[in-house]
């Protein structure tokens, strides 16, 4: 009988042993795994991060471009209709050509 106790005290041992080893083993996976993960996760982040701000900055200078264009293409209708304007005037009477200010002598009218 001593000797069945001091066989199954043996295999307990063991098998405590067995679990302790298994334990640290699951516990050491499981923080690896835990820290890739939050590394794939701050890496993904930093990736998205990068991401938007590219995008946005892509946006901006597309929505600038447009705004210049738009301004631009006002500025141009504007000119063209003031001297349509100036040039409807001059046509019916309104005005004479010498009341037309020029714009290359910088807003002097012509003499």
């Amino acid at each position: 009988m001593e000797s069945l106790r001091k066989g199954f005290s043996k295999a307990k041992d063991g098998v405590v042993a067995a679990a302790e080893k298994t334990k640290a083993g699951v516990e050491e996976a499981a923080t690896k795994t835990k820290e890739g993960v939050v590394y794939v996760g701050n890496k993904t982040m930093e990736g998205v991060v990068t991401s938007v701000n590219t995008v946005t900055q892509k946006s901006t200078e597309q929505a600038n471009i447009v705004a210049d264009m738009a301004v631009a293409g006002v500025n141009e209708v504007a000119q063209t209709t003031v001297e349509g304007v100036e040039s409807a005037a001059v046509a019916t009477g309104l005005v004479s050509t010498t009341d037309v200010k020029n714009p290359e002598s910088g807003g002097q009218t012509d003499q």
